[in-house]
């Protein structure tokens, strides 16, 4: 069973599903886009005590959790105490994720490249030390905060606002208790997804994500408006340095804390002038990562994920192509303010591409969106500028009401490569 309702949970069920270990494949709670690939069982993602009944009531083998709340909350405790098997790390380890804090104090322990930084627990001694902290700065909520808890402020005024909106008006509730305030640093961004048993990693092939609403990276942040893979800034050489410098020191410190961490571990890098540092750690696939990572597995994602479980991920097969990929997210008008949903999501003839269902539901037998990013577009390619016109010309075949997607997916990349 695959726990969670989003594109990510789409794209992991649909490469799971190639593999012929696997008899029945749940989703928990999936989405109607998911339903096609996958049985739904209305059991929500934070319902810990409702995911163990049904992986016991339905002799589950298997459980990979997606999503970071129910990591965060222990989720692959509860169903590892109930004798299944999971894909994901235990709540101790899942707070690499859950608190920012933990994370770059880890980071400063063990001599993990990543901004200067300080941490407050106080509202006013954080607007105290902003007063005179080097601007432009980055706030970040300690807790779990759907991707939007980190504020760039490239004015003082905006970090005062930041601290206020975080830790006064509480707009990310307990988890703006504490705030990190951190150096702004500068370079471009890459996402590298990797498998780790704890012993291991292994890094997937790396990204670009697009958080801005609007294209020229306007806007407000987003969950991620698309996504391309690989990302042409992160060369053999930089790859060879991070794994020294960060992935290998990042699970061996975990380790020592006892804390090991085995799931999918993502690393949000800048590659600054000073080399690459690392900006956050998730404890889980990333969305929209997953959807132009997974694609370009060529391996059996299922064999991978019981080698991680297993702990012989150091003998696993684990390739990817050597072609691209690129994710068009195809947003509701209006997200990620205000929007209206509801409407009929239709596909006309066959899209040459694969489509990753998000905010979508079933109603009357009708697909209909359901939230601010309703789907993924991703197609694949020997190249990158053959994916980005291959999932543009897909996404001309999938039709809903007040759909909105950025025109320029995968521009920066072509012009790092150019």
């Amino acid at each position: 069973m695959v726990i969670g309702s989003g594109g990510r949970e789409h794209a992991i069920i649909k490469k799971l599903k190639e593999s012929s270990a696997i008899d029945a494949l749940y989703a928990l709670p999936g989405n109607g886009g998911i339903a096609a690939d996958a049985i739904c069982v209305p059991v929500g993602a934070k319902d810990l005590e409702g995911q163990v009944r049904f992986a016991v009531e339905h002799q589950i083998d298997f459980a990979v959790v997606a999503p970071d709340d129910p990591l965060v909350l222990g989720a692959v405790d509860a169903l590892e105490a109930a004798g299944v098997k999971c894909f994901g790390p235990r709540k101790n380890a899942a707070i690499i994720e859950g608190s920012k804090v933990f994370s770059k104090n880890l980071m400063k322990k063990y001599g993990i490249p990543t901004a200067a930084y300080e941490v407050f627990e106080d509202a006013d001694a954080a607007l105290a030390y902003l007063k005179t902290a080097p601007i432009p700065t980055v706030i970040k909520a300690d807790g779990l905060a759907l991707g939007k808890g980190a504020i760039v402020a490239m004015t003082r005024e905006e970090a005062f606002e930041a601290v206020r909106t975080i830790m006064v008006d509480r707009a990310f509730g307990e988890s703006g208790s504490r705030v990190v305030v951190e150096e702004f640093l500068e370079g471009p961004e890459v996402s590298v997804l990797s498998f780790t048993d704890g012993k291991t990693v292994v890094p997937m092939v790396s990204s670009m994500d697009h958080k801005r609403a609007h294209d020229g990276d306007e806007g407000l942040n987003t969950g991620g408006m698309g996504t391309v893979a690989p990302n042409p800034y992160y060369t053999p050489d930089t790859a060879r340095r991070c794994m020294e410098e960060i992935f290998l020191p990042t699970i061996r410190a975990m380790r020592e804390e006892g804390r090991p961490f085995k799931g999918c571990l993502y690393f949000g890098l800048m590659l600054t002038k000073n080399g690459p540092k690392v900006i956050e750690y998730n404890c889980r696939f990333g969305d929209p990562e997953t959807q132009v990572v997974l694609p370009l597995l060529e391996s059996d994602l299922f064999a991978v994920m019981q080698a991680v479980a297993d702990e012989r991920l150091d003998t696993a097969d684990v390739r990817f192509s050597t072609g691209s990929a690129c994710c068009v997210v195809m947003a509701s008008d209006g997200y990620p303010q205000k929007y209206e949903t509801g409407f009929e999501i239709t596909l006309d003839g066959n899209p040459d591409a694969e489509v990753y269902f998000a905010g979508a539901k079933l109603t009357n037998g009708k697909l209909v969106t359901s939230g601010g990013r309703v789907l993924g577009v991703t197609a694949t390619a020997e190249t990158l500028p053959e994916a980005i016109t291959r999932a543009y010309q897909a996404v001309e075949h999938v039709h809903f009401a007040n759909a909105y997607y950025r025109k320029d997916i995968g521009q920066r990349a072509l012009a790092a490569l150019s």
